[in-house]
């Protein structure tokens, strides 16, 4: 049997690259919350940029893997659009670091080593993929929440943009990868077609071999008769008609 012209699609939770989006995306959430009350944001449009960011990333990479199957050059621009909003998001926590005269760490920072060097652990698909990634994605906030949920919210901002650059590498080494299987094997109508011919061919194969000219030897074509007592009725022609007019019955 063929295999599917659709290929492999979600799984998007045992990636390395969701899980860091999730991480940065319930930082963010939890810093703006923080960080920008009411009455300094009274039209929530900073907070409601980031956090909408923040949720762009990962809701694409939902996308990307959910369309993985059938369009890989939708996959490749869905991660592209998830990358750069991880972008965008970096880009507001620099922000705010310099509008309070703060620098950005060092990547020879001890800080920005500290949080580079904390594990995020893969997560195994199980029978109750829900609830398991739910418990999961909980643990794992847990164990970087020290950093991303820090009372400074200085040291929050740079522990974000360290993660996000940990997941901005991730997706651009995913990407890279995605561009080399498409390369390789092509994507759903390249599949598509290679199951048109594979079925083709097979039904060409089961077909009957059709038999030698009684008179030069050549393959015969099966015909219908035109005209005479046997109008209508099958017979084999000659491949060679009209140079050659032999004719065989078709055994019942």
């Amino acid at each position: 049997m063929s295999a599917s012209p659709i290929g492999v699609s979600g799984g998007y939770r045992k990636m390395l690259s969701f899980g860091f989006t999730c991480l940065v995306f319930h930082g963010t959430t939890r810093f703006c919350k923080r960080i920008y009350h009411w009455k300094e944001d009274p039209l929530g449009k900073t907070s409601g940029q980031m956090i909408g960011a923040a949720r762009s990333a990962r809701q694409n990479l939902v996308e990307a893997s959910a369309r993985a199957g059938t369009s890989k050059e939708t996959e490749l621009r869905l991660l592209d659009v998830a990358r750069g909003s991880l972008e965008e998001l970096q880009g507001d926590y620099e922000a705010f670091l310099m509008d309070h005269d703060q620098e950005i760490w060092s990547i020879h920072d001890d800080r920005w080593k500290k949080v580079n060097h904390l594990q995020l652990d893969p997560f195994e698909l199980g029978d109750d993929v829900l609830h398991q990634f739910s418990r999961h994605m909980i643990a794992m906030r847990q164990r970087f929440a020290p950093w991303l949920e820090h009372d400074d919210p200085f040291v929050a901002a740079n522990s974000l943009i360290a993660l996000i650059r940990r997941a901005v590498r991730l997706l651009s080494r995913q990407m890279e990868k995605t561009a080399e299987t498409f390369a390789s094997e092509g994507g759903f109508r390249e599949r598509m077609t290679k199951l048109r011919l594979e079925q083709r061919e097979n039904h060409q194969a089961k077909q009957p071999k059709p038999p030698d000219c009684p008179a030069c030897g050549k393959p015969m074509v099966k015909r219908k008769a035109k005209t005479g007592p046997r109008a209508g009725k099958p017979f084999w022609g000659c491949s060679g008609f009209p140079a050659c007019k032999g004719i065989r019955e078709v055994e019942a």
